[in-house]
């Protein structure tokens, strides 16, 4: 069994003396965070990480994520991990309270990101690509996105996916083939992604896919990129769900470790076409990702 102890003396040294809580605590919006509050989430979070996490990292990486008729099947014990893990609001921890998040400053979050990576990378990457979705869709959608969307992505009831990558198209953006057909107030998404982290699993209600695709008049090159937000289940304006779109994983990648995190070819169409909404505005959807890529970015470079 893997054991992991957090080392929260470094992490109350760095957050409370190197990076200075007190100054974060003179800000507006975060007047009542304090060494104390900052405390009891270490403590809380280094329970869950090695009391949790950790035991299930070897499990999930001997056994790791299946494909099924039904979609993927995460492994034995990430559900009720995940669930514990959203119970408890470690998800929202530094999420805007406008929609449902906690409001704690980047600088406590980090710590628990750092351990909930230490503890079982195949696990944290999933919220790690929760937060950059949720992160775009609040800088670049409309208010009405935000609404049926952005609470669920804040309490990781719903989780997130980043779909750039394509069978021709891997560091070269300009490539992508994926097609935007418009269609009254959405569009009708074709096409497929590959090496998309946590693209299907069973841990969530719905899966928010952010989607890089091309509108029919759109110009070459990462010039005519839009982005589009694409849910496994659709939302009726009430934010309750509704049918399933016509999005589905075919196949998961066999990786030489982090097994347990699936890595899934993504297909959107193969039936009438995905419904998806626009994100942000047409053709900036390379910029406009930007935003989910920078959050993604610095939560890998917690994971070293």
């Amino acid at each position: 069994m893997t054991t992991y102890r957090a080392p929260i003396r470094d992490m109350r040294f760095v957050i409370n003396e190197l990076a200075g809580l007190e100054r974060l605590a003179a800000l507006p919006g975060y007047e009542e965070v304090s060494p104390d509050i900052a405390e009891a989430v270490l403590e809380e979070a280094a329970k869950l990480a090695g009391e949790v996490l950790a035991p299930l990292n070897k499990l999930g990486d001997e056994r790791g994520a299946s494909l099924t008729k039904e979609g993927v099947m995460a492994a034995d014990g990430f559900g009720a991990a995940y669930r514990q893990f959203v119970e408890n609001g470690w998800n929202g921890l530094s999420g805007d309270p406008e929609y449902g998040g906690q409001g704690l400053p980047s600088l406590i979050m980090a710590a628990t990101v750092e351990m909930w990576n230490s503890a079982n990378m195949s696990f944290a990457l999933c919220p790690l690509l929760t937060a950059g979705a949720t992160e775009a869709v609040k800088t670049h959608a409309d208010d009405e996105l935000k609404r049926r969307f952005l609470p669920k992505l804040v309490s990781g009831e719903w989780s997130g996916t980043m779909n750039l990558t394509e069978p021709q198209a891997g560091s070269d953006l300009s490539a992508v083939r994926t097609r935007a057909v418009p269609e009254g107030d959405h569009y009708r998404i074709t096409g497929q992604k590959i090496f998309i982290t946590w693209g299907d699993h069973d841990m969530t209600d719905n899966v928010v896919h952010l989607v890089l695709a091309r509108l029919p008049d759109a110009p070459e090159g990462t010039r005519g990129i839009s982005l589009f937000l694409v849910p496994k289940f659709l939302v009726a304006p009430d934010g309750s769900l509704a049918e399933r779109n016509d999005v589905a994983c075919a196949s998961i990648e066999h990786k030489l470790g982090i097994h347990a995190s699936p890595t899934c070819v993504m297909s959107f169409g193969e039936k009438e076409g995905a419904i998806g909404y626009l994100v942000g505005q047409e053709n900036e959807g390379l910029p406009h990702m930007f935003t989910m890529m920078n959050e993604a970015r610095q939560k890998v470079g917690l994971q070293g």
